[in-house]
């Protein structure tokens, strides 16, 4: 049975679990920060995703992601970075009291840090958002429970010189497939949030951490 993810209690539960991470990534420097959006829509518990646009420049145009981009010099925080950007792509304006901590970070493939920040936003129609057209192709939503389906869960096996390197999940069968990094944090955010349910089966590369 999927937990009441929502409640005061396990917003209690989250804010503790990720208060040591917080406190020690915070401030640190990172290549980039993105907000995932904890939301009901339509009274179900879903995390909110965008496909960026396919007129940006660079790899990740037209992918699923979470809202968020670079750091700027700035912003205050890692959090800022996170919020001012989820403002600029949607038109979602997140008071940090809404934030329940910061998530354990991942590393592109130049090994740049970026930063998931976890926030609960609340009540949310997706008609009443703004993405700018120049970021954002699409915004949906995904329920909790759907994610937490085995059968709309999937692995992705990579190899370089012919051996196996690392495994990352994959979620699909909803508007679009979320993979790569958006994944891992997805997968991420399922562990803490129900824990005992998502049973993640990992096999990643070593990287740096700090």
């Amino acid at each position: 049975m999927l937990p009441d993810c929502l409640s005061a209690e396990d917003e209690q539960r989250c804010r503790q679990l990720l208060a040591r991470t917080t406190a020690r990534l915070r401030s640190r420097p990172a290549a980039a920060a993105v907000l995932v959006p904890l939301c009901l829509v339509r009274g179900v518990p879903a995390l909110l995703y965008t496909l960026r646009s396919s007129r940006l420049v660079g790899r990740h145009k037209g992918e699923v992601s979470f809202p968020g981009g670079k750091c700027d010099p700035d912003d205050q925080d890692i959090i800022h970075t996170a919020l001012r950007e989820t403002q600029e792509e949607l038109g979602l304006e997140v008071s940090k009291e809404h934030v329940w901590g910061v998530l354990q970070p991942v590393y592109d493939r130049g090994k740049a840090t970026i930063v998931p920040v976890l926030a609960n936003v609340g009540p949310l129609d997706l008609q009443s958002l703004r993405p700018n057209p120049e970021e954002v192709d699409e915004v949906f939503e995904l329920p909790l429970a759907h994610l937490l389906q085995t059968q709309n869960q999937g692995y992705t096996h990579f190899c370089q010189g012919g051996q196996f390197r690392y495994t990352l999940p994959v979620f699909l069968h909803g508007p679009h497939r979320v993979w790569g990094l958006t994944a891992v944090i997805t997968g991420f955010t399922l562990e803490l949030l129900a824990p005992g349910i998502y049973q993640p089966s990992l096999a990643v590369p070593e990287l740096p951490r700090g």
